[in-house]
């Protein structure tokens, strides 16, 4: 169900999803966090259903603003793609405001909304300046606040108003339009409760090969050599964080013809060490005197990522440490 409200303010909104709650017989009080999207027209409806899929694990409030939404004079609010331009406007309510339009807005729920509600807002004129006053009355009360910018974010997160009052920040920088400029100004900002899911994208790679590394007999590593996809941000972050837990020279071979991270090759005493991606969604893992062993190793996809996030509130430290320190330890150009 989509209800559009034209030319409303928050109040009203929050009037009218206090209002769906009573009639479905739910609270607010079901939703774990508040989630902030910020995000242009064309990226809203891919970074929804990422969302209504992650919230199935994670229920929360949705409230997603359009930077550069096209308003219309009639009909819903915000213009529709994809799945939801499967379903008009239920519920169209009507302005109740005078002059210039400020605000327009949609509330989603049900089969468009997944474990929670989602509501869209496409602020013009001053309104842009006050985004932190404007969510304020929508948030959950008592719930943390997460703000996900799944495309072009901020140089500096915690400054960003939105960003200054949410207790993680999750960027994308790697779907930017310059990831690399857009990375080195997260890295000069950095604070504890940023995150990038460039980092969250090779959580399976760090878990295997530590539990690989883990393995007797406990040799030293004298060179580390990885390898992937040409201007893959986490190919770099996967061999920074090497370079920092091992102390190891790392290189980075880059292939324009790949996809995300294709090995990893440990040099030790007794041979080779080494895990390799093969067609599909496995790895072979080789080790010096033993059989190889085929493990299960898919690409994560949005979904994975950013429910990872969302179940994870606190600071990654061992990310703000990869950045700061272990960034500077390989050669990244290529």
């Amino acid at each position: 169900m989509i209800v559009g409200m034209q030319n409303t303010t928050t109040a009203a909104i929050a009037h009218e999803i206090d209002e769906m709650h009573v009639e479905r017989g739910e609270a607010a009080l079901g939703r774990v966090l508040t989630l902030i999207i910020s995000c242009r027209q064309a990226e809203l409806e891919e970074a929804l259903r990422t969302v209504n899929a992650a919230s199935r694990e994670h229920p929360c409030r949705v409230i997603a603003i359009v930077t550069d939404a096209s308003l219309e004079g009639a009909g819903c609010a915000i213009t529709t793609t994809g799945h939801a331009a499967q379903h008009e406007c239920n519920t169209e309510i009507p302005s109740g405001n005078t002059g210039e339009r400020t605000l327009d807005a949609q509330i989603r729920s049900g089969s468009d909304a997944g474990a929670g509600e989602v509501i869209v807002l496409a602020p013009v004129d001053g309104l842009m300046d006050h985004l932190d006053s404007l969510v304020i009355p929508l948030l959950v009360p008592d719930a943390p606040v997460v703000t996900w910018w799944p495309g072009q974010a901020p140089g500096d997160p915690s400054a960003d108003p939105l960003g200054s009052r949410s207790t993680s920040r999750i960027t994308d920088v790697q779907r930017s339009t310059d990831p690399a400029a857009a990375f080195e100004a997260l890295r000069r900002h950095v604070r504890n409760a940023d995150i990038d899911l460039s980092w969250t994208r090779v959580t399976t790679w760090r878990a295997m090969l530590a539990s690989l590394l883990g393995q007797p007999p406990h040799l030293a590593v004298s060179a580390v050599t990885v390898s992937g996809q040409s201007g893959y941000l986490p190919l770099e972050l996967l061999a920074s964080w090497l370079a920092l837990k091992l102390g190891a020279p790392v290189s980075v071979e880059r292939d324009p013809g790949a996809q995300a991270i294709t090995g990893a090759r440990f040099e030790r005493e007794d041979g080779q060490l080494s895990m390799e991606r093969l067609e599909g969604d496995h790895a072979v893992i080789h080790q010096p005197g033993q059989a190889d062993q085929t493990v299960s190793l898919p690409l994560r996809t949005p979904v994975d990522c950013l429910s990872e996030e969302l179940g994870r509130l606190d600071p990654d430290e061992v990310y703000t440490e990869v950045i700061t320190r272990g960034w500077d330890l390989v050669d990244h150009r290529g």
